[in-house]
């Protein structure tokens, strides 16, 4: 094991302690030199609003138009704005303040560029169900339609991808539109609301007050989110449940949102129901839990997928059966009762038709049928159970790695994931990249308390989990932030390593470094015959990059170094990494291929260059198939 000689800076609360201290004296030097306060203004009503509804983050980069509001932050010292390096990580850094705090997370940018660099982040919220306010800056308003300098129409950009989006063009409707953005971002299926405000409503002059929530609500007649499940429809659940013999609860993000949780584990435990979740649902359930059965889909576990083809009830509760769940819907869950409870109704049988659908919020479905379920005693499932217990045992030790090597002693991807939550107590924020890591992650990160698991799901972005681990760090600070990610995602966004070095944010990275885009290579040797083309990934020494920005590294290369380059870490008081050499043919099983269905699982790859699958024979895949993986193989 090897390390840069960096050595760690000041300590993080010190820090900020210092610099709102310095903001507080630029602000009274400021009023002292103009003699006394100057008027309000549209910026200082949008800072007054950030204030109002608890958001003192803002994730963002300064550009001509948006000055204004930079030009007034130091007189709102309880604002912190964090400077990246790239627009699209201040995106991804709200979304991750979010899903890591439950709150609204804050990202700002410019007019043209600066806008455009924010919608793959604001895509990604939008698609995972993140509750993020992007603001922009836009030309003045009398320049709108002109195609005048760095003018670009993001509102009509951004209108596939968020709840809402607002274009101001006054100072005085920036109190209330900011107040109703929060309230559309957060409430009922939350998302991303952007709000675009011309440079002329930042230097207005306004008195427009800040309206109460009572007058938001009032403001938003046709926004009514449903929160309360149909009563008889929770009745026929709760029979259904009582008459069941296999059945098995697909927990999905919606949990988490509602924040059911205990809600869930109580129905999961009346009821003796096993408990299998999305990716998006990791962390729902404390994995150590009896109950709690394992992650589901494309790469799950082949346990659980087993188990919800074998199942007679499928309790789907706030996912959304989608493809990488369910494979061909053709064949999903052929003996099943399907159930499927979301609080948006546009996807009840949008994917998998529903035979009992129910729109409502997760906790308040759950607390209406925890008392309607009649309760189980385990004997009664205990066969059922037996059978469980053996498939997963078959599963889990056909698939795991547990001395560290993968092929001749070298280091395996899953044992890393596996060591990094050991050494953090299962209590670390882990945030996913994307592709063969976002996998391991979800496999072996054995999470055990809500919103502790960071995944672009729907969208599957690239370079996501940097910036996304520094809005858990800086939402979080009593949690360690962990950052997982391959060599070419780390390379999408590593400028933000001047961004955690500069703001001391205490990230913890674990680069695993294939030299390959993994799932690349992985679909092309499985799907397409060995015809490897643009997998190969280059990358620079990340110790003498780490040592550029300052920032302590160690690299690893065998099992035997792994816990203590861990412990190391963890023991900076700020950011740092670890560069772990991984197996470059290293693949993750079971797999899925496009087209087939959970029962047509590759189990692995034999000697023969042949695949293993649980089901069906026949050819693996027409590599012509649209849905086949294409870019990052997310």
């Amino acid at each position: 094991m090897t390390q840069t000689g960096h050595v760690p800076g000041a300590g993080t609360s010190a820090a900020l302690a210092t610099e709102r201290a310095r903001k507080e004296m630029l602000r009274d030097a400021r009023i002292e030199r103009r003699g006394g306060p100057r008027p309000r203004i549209g910026a200082d009503a949008l800072c007054e609003a950030l204030l109002m509804q608890g958001s003192n983050i803002i994730w963002g980069y300064p550009g001509g138009v948006i000055l204004p509001l930079y030009d007034v932050l130091v007189d709102h010292p309880g604002l912190r704005h964090i400077l990246v390096r790239h627009e699209q990580a201040a995106a991804h850094a709200a979304d991750g303040f979010a899903r890591a705090s439950g709150k609204v997370g804050v990202c700002l940018g410019t007019s043209g560029p600066g806008a455009t660099n924010l919608v793959t982040g604001i895509g990604t919220s939008m698609l995972d169900s993140v509750p993020v306010v992007a603001i922009t800056g836009n030309v003045p308003g009398v320049l709108l339609g002109k195609d005048a300098f760095q003018e670009i129409d993001i509102t009509g950009i951004t209108l596939p991808m968020t709840k809402h989006n607002y274009l101001i063009r006054s100072a005085d409707e920036i109190p209330h539109a900011i107040a109703e953005a929060f309230h559309i971002a957060r409430s009922g299926r939350p998302g991303p609301v952007h709000v675009d405000i011309t440079k002329d409503a930042l230097m207005g002059e306004t008195t427009a007050p800040h309206p109460t929530q009572a007058e938001v609500e009032a403001g938003l007649p046709g926004y009514r989110p449903k929160l309360d499940g149909h009563a008889r429809q929770i009745k026929v659940l709760a029979d259904a449940i009582a008459a069941s013999k296999r059945p098995v609860i697909l927990a999905g993000h919606g949990i988490l949102i509602a924040q059911a949780e205990r809600e869930l584990l109580e129905l999961a435990r009346k009821a003796q129901i096993p408990v299998a979740w999305t990716l998006l649902g990791i962390g729902v359930i404390d994995e150590s839990d009896p109950l709690a059965y394992g992650y589901m889909g494309m790469h799950g576990w082949k346990h659980v997928n087993r188990a919800i083809q074998s199942a007679d009830l499928l309790i789907g509760i706030g996912m959304r059966y989608d493809d990488r769940v369910t494979g061909n819907v053709r064949t999903f869950a052929p003996s099943a009762t399907i159930v499927h409870v979301d609080i948006d109704p546009a996807e009840i049988g949008k994917n998998v038709v529903a035979d009992i659908p129910i729109v409502g919020d997760a906790k308040h479905v759950l607390e209406a049928l925890i008392p309607l379920t009649p309760s189980v005693a385990p004997a009664a499932r205990a066969d059922y159970f037996a059978e469980l217990a053996t498939w997963r045992t078959e599963s889990e030790s056909s698939a795991w790695h547990g001395s560290g090597g993968w092929r001749d002693g070298v280091l395996s991807a899953d044992f890393v994931v596996e060591r990094i939550a050991e050494g953090s107590n299962h209590d670390a924020n882990l945030t996913a990249d994307v592709g063969q890591n976002q996998m391991w992650v979800a496999r072996y990160g054995g999470f055990k308390r809500a919103n502790s698991h960071l995944s672009s799901g729907g969208l599957g972005t690239m370079g996501f989990a940097l910036p996304a681990a520094m809005g858990a760090a800086v939402a979080v600070p009593e949690k360690t932030s962990w950052a997982i990610a391959g060599d070419g995602g780390f390379q999408m966004t590593l400028q933000e390593l001047a961004t955690i070095v500069q703001e001391r944010i205490p990230v913890k990275i674990a680069l695993m470094d294939n030299k390959k885009l993994g799932m690349i290579r992985q679909w092309q040797e499985i799907v397409y015959a060995g015809n490897y083309h643009s997998e190969q990934l280059a990358g620079p020494d990340y110790l003498k990059l780490c040592d550029a920005y300052g920032l302590p590294a160690w690299k690893v290369s065998k099992p035997e170094e792994v816990d203590a380059a861990v412990a190391a870490a963890l023991a900076v008081d700020g950011p740092a990494l670890i560069w772990f050499e991984i197996a470059e043919r290293q693949n993750v099983y079971p797999m899925m291929p496009a087209g087939k269905g959970l029962s047509d699982l590759i189990d692995k790859w034999g000697d023969d260059g042949e695949d293993v699958t649980e089901g069906s024979s026949g050819p693996r895949v027409d590599p012509t198939d649209p849905n086949a993986p294409k870019g990052g193989s997310k």
